[in-house]
């Protein structure tokens, strides 16, 4: 009866082909209108995951006291100095601070300001006392070049120091780093790659470290969920900033972005890399294996029109039902011409294979959708009704995708009966003067018929064998092993995540009181993941009267010093010649007090070099010399007016960064170990969790969110199995028959997974986007050929529904395993699951099926 009704349907179809087809045209045309019109694509992933989940719910009520914005960019600095840093990043902030409308805000955490002024009081104190030492042994120079800050200021430094040495107050070798760094900055001037002078290297003894040539500023900006880069404006404004201010490498700085708006960007960027080469790989493997299976060149338009029509439709109507479309339901593209290309291929085929016994065209069509309607027919309402199953899932991802693509199978399914045989008697294809099947693979089809006992034997220690290995499948919830380590954002990313001050990977735990934040710091910091626990007390210095104490002795001596009553007029050059010869002859003088001279006869050589020098060439190194004078005359004159540092008195962001408006108390915590080392991550988070039940933060949202999803895609899995059972049932009133549909789908998904944990193929949140639609082409194939068996075809290899099966197959293995090659790590990797899941399933329904059901049927003659 069904297939009389499809029959006559196509029948009727066929008759008025160009009213369908030009009906077709107009559903086309309102589908591209509305989608033009009304297309939107949510690219913010925080909506995704169902705001009901408890972990959602502990999340969002920290953010409601600690908000953590997603429209956030971090603009790291690094300085060839310190204050080339420094000044970058003050530059760079006043810069962008005149563009409201983009930045929001802009902060550097732990520095500006307060951190300036009270640094020495953050140290510990054998450190301070150290510091503010070498701060008063500086004197001589800090007089000299507060005084004249220029060439000729630093010149005079020198020679007062030289003095020293000329009168045996202090040896030359108390001088070797500032002799070596002048000698350093002159020669770089020379090679023609010039560096500035590092005054705070100069003047402290050891090296800067991270903490002084690296500035990290917090820029809230305005984004565009509604676009492919929401953050794309911002992100030009500061890249288009750094170039007028001259923050480049060339300038002894360099700027990198990260943070969560410039991942996303890059992220879409790397997709969209070699995306054409990848498209036209994909079009043209998809056109070629339609040649291979329809050889003929118009049947193949008939079906790219039935798939682009189909699409466009359900583009439209999948816009209509969910307003915009998610990273994840707009993969129902890729189901969509998956499962397109196999409905055209079955028809197609069936229809050739009608038309070379019968050769009337018109006939030959109604035939082939008689012969193959009900198999489409129960494929296509399986198939959409498991991708129904998606909905009542916790992954608002999963569930909009498994609406879009169960309304898109129903849509292609119609088309294929419709619009396909239309288009078919429109064009006239030729004759077929070749059977459309495999008659050369009759002797495969025989020997798995004589022998299939073996078969199915083989198949069931293969099975065995993959939920052996199915215990090792991991998920990897890691979001930083799913994106390109070659951008910016990420290489950036896991710099950061290294320093511990930084580290991305950090939770945060609630506490009532002063009190109960630090107990619980405590016991945080004795887990052995924990690098350490931060609350608002540890941001008042300990031991501040006595760091105060040699603050105030420091400032005492230095006042005057800093702050000269009269400063010398910029010097000519000729003053400014005759204060490098000065400073050069007295470096001879010396170096001849001593054997360890090498550096300041290198200096003086270099000097009398720069002496020699056009006036051009001394302007030019006076820059490198002079450029971190004001900064480090501003950061001394700062230092030594610290105060006392109280909670009242800390910055009110750096406090509210600790302590909520209603008075609750946060907790920072760090983790130990490799921020990519997922084991290690997941170590942290349960160390924490066991002390600190309410703590939050992107380890525990990445392992949450992963165990989300795969609890997702587990019960949509469930379900759907459910609901094609039950269809199946309906349908087939056997079952058996059901079993055989769904046995070897079964067999193929645990031999993929099985394969993916040999390879080391971990799921991610990127290739788990593949599983359903190998879902709807396995359950699809199976129905094929339990529906060709109950008809009476014995000999399935040879038939013309292998070749449609194995060109279907084909033509999605071929197309969407070239993503395979992208150079987007979870692109590749979906590539991967589905060329492993596609030979697995052709693996099951050739060689599997066939003998199962040869066994089954000899058992039970009926």
């Amino acid at each position: 009866m069904l297939a009389s009704l499809i029959a006559a349907c196509t029948r009727l179809c066929v008759r008025i082909a160009p009213v369908i087809a030009l009906l077709a045209l107009v559903a086309t045309s309102y589908a591209v209108y509305f989608a033009a019109t009304h297309f939107k694509i949510n690219t913010d992933t925080t909506k995704l995951v169902s705001p009901e989940i408890p972990w959602r719910k502990q999340e969002a009520a920290f953010r409601a006291l600690f908000p953590q914005p997603a429209n956030m960019i971090l603009i790291v600095i690094d300085g060839a100095t310190p204050e080339r840093a420094q000044d970058a990043a003050a530059k760079l902030t006043a810069e962008l601070s005149r563009q409201p409308a983009l930045f929001q805000s802009l902060r550097q955490p732990g520095g500006g300001s307060f951190f300036e002024k009270n640094g020495l009081l953050y140290l510990p104190l054998a450190q301070t006392q150290s510091a503010t030492e070498q701060i008063i042994a500086a004197q001589p120079f800090l007089g000299a070049l507060a005084a004249d800050p220029t060439l000729r200021g630093a010149m005079d430094a020198l020679s007062t120091a030289l003095m020293g040495v000329e009168r045996g107050a202090i040896t030359l070798d108390r001088l070797e780093r500032p002799l070596s760094e002048f000698d350093a900055a002159l020669k770089t001037h020379f090679d023609g790659k010039p560096a500035p002078l590092s005054w705070r290297k100069m003047m402290m003894a050891g090296e800067p470290d991270l903490r002084e040539t690296r500035r990290v500023i917090e820029a809230l900006v305005a984004v565009n969920f509604g676009t492919l880069k929401p953050g794309e404006k911002p992100t030009r404004a500061i890249r288009e900033a750094a170039q007028r201010l001259n923050l480049t490498p060339a300038h002894g700085v360099t700027l990198r972005l990260t943070g969560p708006v410039p991942i996303f960007d890059e992220e879409f960027g790397t997709l969209t890399e070699n995306a054409i080469p990848i498209a036209s790989a994909t079009i043209g493997v998809i056109v070629l294996m339609l040649w291979f299976a329809l050889k003929s060149v118009r049947l193949i338009l008939c079906v790219i029109a039935t798939i682009l029509t189909g699409l466009t439709v359900t583009t439209a109507l999948g816009l209509y039902l969910v307003g915009a479309f998610n990273i994840m339901s707009v993969a129902f593209v890729a189901l969509f011409v998956g499962l397109g290309v196999d409905f055209g291929i079955q028809f197609c085929v069936r229809y050739r294979a009608e038309r070379h016994d019968r050769g009337d065209l018109t006939h030959s069509i109604v035939e082939a959708a008689r012969a193959i309607g009900p198999s489409l027919t129960l494929a296509a309402f399986a198939i959409a009704a498991g991708f129904y199953g998606f909905l009542p899932t916790s992954y608002r991802g999963v569930a909009e995708l498994g609406l879009i693509a169960g309304t898109g199978m129903l849509i292609t399914y119609l088309l294929s009966l419709t619009l396909l045989p239309a288009l078919i008697k429109l064009t006239k294809p030729k004759d077929e003067a070749q059977e459309a099947g495999f008659a050369s693979l009759g002797a495969i089809d025989r020997t798995l018929l004589r022998l299939p006992g073996l078969f199915v034997v083989f198949a069931i220690a293969l099975g065995a064998a993959a939920v052996a290995l199915l215990p090792g499948l991991a998920f990897d919830f890691n979001l930083l092993n799913l994106r390109s380590r070659a951008s910016e954002s990420i290489s950036t990313l896991l710099d950061l995540a290294h320093d511990p001050d930084r580290s991305p990977n950090a939770m945060d735990a609630l506490a009532n009181s002063r009190e109960e934040a630090a107990a619980l710091a405590t016991r945080l910091r004795a887990l052995p993941a924990v690098a350490k626990a931060v609350t608002i007390d540890d941001l008042i210095p300990h031991d501040q009267e006595q760091k105060l104490a040699l603050v105030a002795d420091a400032q005492l001596l230095l006042d005057l010093t800093l702050n000269p009553a009269v400063t010398k007029p910029a010097p000519t050059d000729a003053e400014t010649v005759a204060s490098i010869r000065a400073t050069a002859e007295a470096l001879r003088k010396a170096a001849a007090t001593t054997t360890n001279s090498a550096t300041a006869t290198s200096l003086a050589a270099s000097l009398a070099r720069l002496a020699n020098a056009d006036p051009a060439a001394r302007e030019k190194v006076a820059e490198l010399v002079t450029a971190g004078l004001p900064i480090l005359l501003g950061n001394v004159r700062s230092l030594l007016t610290a105060g006392p540092v109280t909670l009242e008195s800390l910055p009110k962001d750096t406090a509210r960064d600790f302590v909520a408006p209603s008075g609750e108390l946060r907790v920072r915590i760090y983790p130990k170990g490799d921020p990519t080392d997922n084991t290690a991550l997941s170590r942290f988070v349960a160390a924490v969790k066991a002390v600190a039940p309410g703590a939050v933060g992107v380890p525990l949202a990445l392992e949450e969110s992963g165990r989300t999803i795969t609890g997702a895609f587990t019960d949509a899995g469930v379900y759907s199995f459910l609901v094609i059972a039950l269809i199946l049932a309906l349908a087939l009133r056997d079952v058996r028959d059901v079993l055989f549909a769904l046995v070897p789908l079964v067999l193929a998904g645990a031999l993929t997974l099985a394969t993916c944990v040999a390879i080391g193929l971990k799921l991610n949140y990127a290739n788990i986007i593949a599983l359903p639609l190998l879902f709807g082409i396995g359950v699809a194939f199976d129905i094929y050929f339990v529906m060709a068996w109950r008809a009476g075809n014995r000999a399935l290899l040879q038939s013309p529904l292998t070749r449609a099966v194995m060109f279907s197959a084909g033509a999605t293995a071929a197309g969407f395993g070239a993503l395979w090659f992208s150079s987007h790590p979870g692109t590749s990797s979906m590539g991967a699951l589905l060329m492993i899941s596609l030979l697995w399933i052709l693996f099951v329904v050739l060689f599997v099926l066939p003998p199962l059901l040869k066994l089954a049927s000899a058992r039970s003659p009926s």
